[in-house]
C-alpha cells in the first residue's frame, strides 16, 4: 500500500467530515489554512468558529516528512545515532460546542513510516460530555464497538481499556470523559495485512461525522443557564490540563518543532479554573464527576 493512497484517503475523510459538520451546524463555515512543514510536507488546517452549535473546532490533515527525532528513536529503541527519515500523515479533530449540553469530541487517525521498513497505524476517538448522559455514552460506545467488531472481536475491549488508561488525569483521579477507543503501533502482524489495518482505521474515521452530528442535533435546543455554562468552562479547564500536561501527541509535536497553531487547535476558546471547586452533593455536576471513572462498561 502506497503512502499516497493513504494520504488521499485521509484528505477525502477530512473533506467529508467538514461538509457534514457544516450541514449540521447550519451557520459555521470552515476556513482553510494551508501550511508547509520545515522539514518537508505540510497540511491543511481547517477551523470553524462562531457557528450555531460549534463555538470552535478544527479538522486537520497533515502529511509531513523529515529526519526521525531523537525522542522517537528512544521510544522505538533504535540506535540514537541512526540517520533515518520518516513520513507521517493523518487527520486530527477536536470540537468545542457553544452549549454545555453538547459534548466535546476528539478523533485522530494516523499513519507513520520510517525508511528502515517500520510502519504503523494509530488513532482513537473519545467523547467528553460536560454532563454525562448514560444514553449518549451507550450510543457512542455501541457505535465504536460495532466498528471494531467488523474487523476483530478483540479490538473493542482492548482499545476501550487503552482509552480509559490514556484519557485519564492522574492528578485529578478522573477520566477526561466517557472514553472511547485508543490504539497505537498497529502493524501488519498476527495475520493482519496493512490493507486490513487501514480498512479498520478508515472505518473508525468514518464513524465521526454520523456520531457527532447525531449528538449535535439531539442537544442543539436543550436549555441551559449560567450554572451549566460555568460548569462547561470548568470542564474545558480539565480538557486543557490533559492536552498540555498528559497528551503524548501534543507534547511530542511541541518538543519536535511541529506547527504550533495546528497542535494547539485542540484548546477551547475559553476555560476556567476555580480553586478547590467541589460540586454540591446531589447536583448534576456531582453526578457527572461520579461517572468520570475508568472501567465503566457502557455496553
Amino acid at each position: 500500500m502506497e503512502l499516497q493512497t493513504i494520504e488521499n484517503a485521509f484528505k477525502d475523510l477530512q473533506d467529508r467530515i467538514c461538509k457534514a459538520l457544516e450541514i449540521s451546524d447550519k451557520k459555521g463555515k470552515f476556513i482553510e489554512d494551508k501550511w508547509e512543514h520545515h522539514s518537508g510536507g505540510g497540511g491543511r488546517t481547517r477551523l470553524i468558529q462562531e457557528g450555531n452549535i460549534l463555538e470552535k473546532g478544527g479538522v486537520n490533515f497533515s502529511s509531513v516528512s523529515g529526519p526521525v527525532h531523537e525522542r522517537l528513536l528512544q521510544q522505538l529503541n533504535l540506535d540514537p545515532g541512526a540517520d533515518l527519515q520518516f513520513n507521517a500523515t493523518g487527520v486530527s479533530i477536536v470540537m468545542h460546542p457553544n452549549s454545555p449540553m453538547v459534548p466535546i469530541i476528539h478523533m485522530n487517525v494516523r499513519y507513520f513510516q520510517i525508511n528502515n521498513g517500520i510502519s504503523w497505524f494509530g488513532g482513537g476517538i473519545d467523547l467528553t460530555p460536560h454532563y454525562v448522559l448514560q444514553e449518549d455514552a451507550v450510543f457512542f460506545h455501541k457505535t465504536m464497538k460495532s466498528a471494531c467488531d467488523r474487523h476483530d472481536p478483540v479490538y473493542y475491549p482492548k482499545f476501550k481499556s487503552w482509552a480509559d488508561e490514556y484519557f485519564y488525569l492522574p492528578h485529578r483521579e478522573e477520566t477526561r470523559g466517557v472514553g472511547g477507543i485508543f490504539f497505537d503501533y498497529l502493524k501488519p502482524e498476527n495475520g493482519k495485512t496493512k490493507e486490513e489495518l487501514f480498512d479498520f482505521v478508515l472505518d473508525v474515521g468514518n464513524q465521526f461525522a454520523p456520531v457527532y452530528t447525531a449528538l449535535m442535533e439531539k442537544h442543539r435546543e436543550d436549555p441551559y443557564t449560567g450554572v451549566e455554562k460555568a460548569w462547561q468552562y470548568l470542564r474545558r479547564g480539565r480538557y486543557v490540563e490533559f492536552n498540555l500536561v498528559w497528551d503524548r501527541g501534543t507534547k511530542f509535536g511541541l518538543e519536535t518543532s511541529g506547527r504550533t497553531e495546528s497542535i494547539l487547535m485542540s484548546l477551547p476558546p475559553q476555560a476556567n479554573w476555580a480553586y478547590d471547586y467541589k460540586p454540591e452533593e446531589g447536583s448534576p455536576e456531582a453526578a457527572t464527576l461520579a461517572l468520570l471513572k475508568k472501567g465503566i462498561e457502557w455496553v
